[in-house]
This record gives structure tokens, sequence and C-alpha cells, in this order.
């Protein structure tokens, strides 16, 4: 796959941190669509942006051969957004505390806490090694 695949509100993109902008314009138009307050498209897509570089970086470790899919949904009064990767699957538990005293000064390990502090809900799955986080934000 050389460039973002996109069908009805799901975006494929292979793993390469390029293609950001491309799920960023995605899933922010959709937002816009869905007729969201700036602020609030904001916080998704720092969040989604967040977890498209974890997949691409983290599951994937940037293998050309592998995607990350992104799916954006409406449901009544919120917004959901899956995010897959082709990884090995990881723990949300085995992630160090970004605000513990020994972890301040890391560089990394700060994206799902920023994604729990601005989304509602954050759920985890692993299936087959593949990872999918979805993220519910009440509108």
């Amino acid at each position: 796959m050389e460039k973002p695949q996109i069908v009805g509100n799901t975006i494929v993109i292979p793993s390469s941190l390029d293609y950001l902008v491309d799920v960023d314009s995605f899933v922010e138009g959709l937002l816009r669509g869905f007729g969201l307050d700036e602020s609030t498209i904001a916080d998704i897509a720092i969040s989604v942006s967040e977890l498209v570089n974890n997949a691409i970086s983290h599951g994937n470790k940037s293998s050309p051969e592998k995607t990350v899919t992104v799916e954006v949904g409406r449901e009544n009064s919120s917004v959901r957004i899956s995010v897959t990767d082709e990884g090995e699957g990881f723990n949300p538990d085995d992630i160090d505390s970004p605000i513990a005293e020994e972890n301040l000064l890391k560089e990394v390990g700060r994206g799902i806490f920023i994604v729990e502090s601005l989304m509602d809900e954050v759920e985890v799955k692993n299936v087959n090694g593949a990872t999918t986080i979805t993220i519910k934000k009440t509108i």
C-alpha cells in the first residue's frame, strides 16, 4: 500500500508517520461534518494522532507491510473512533505512570495518559496480535 485507502468513515494507512497528516485531515473533516465545535475537534484530533503514532511506531514497529486502520462513527450523543494496528498487542497496565516522580523527565510514555485525560472512554482490545483502541467522546 502506497497511499491511504478511504472507504466511508474508515481510512487505512501504511505504517509511516508521513501519513499522520492524511489521518488528521480525514478525521477532522468527518468531525466538522458531525457539527462538533473546534475545541472538541482539537481534543479528538490530538487523541487520534497520538494513537496512530503509537500504532505505527510501537504496534507495527514502522513495518511497511503493515497498516493502521482508523474508523470514525457517531452514536447519538457521542463520537467513537477505533485505531487498529497489526502488531503484537500490549497491556496498558504495563505502561508506567507518566506522573510518577521517576518518570516525569522521560520523553516517552505520555500518549495513553493524554488520550485518557481528553476522552470520556478508552478501551484497549488485543485480538490475534492486533491492538484496537477505541475512544469515545460525548458531544
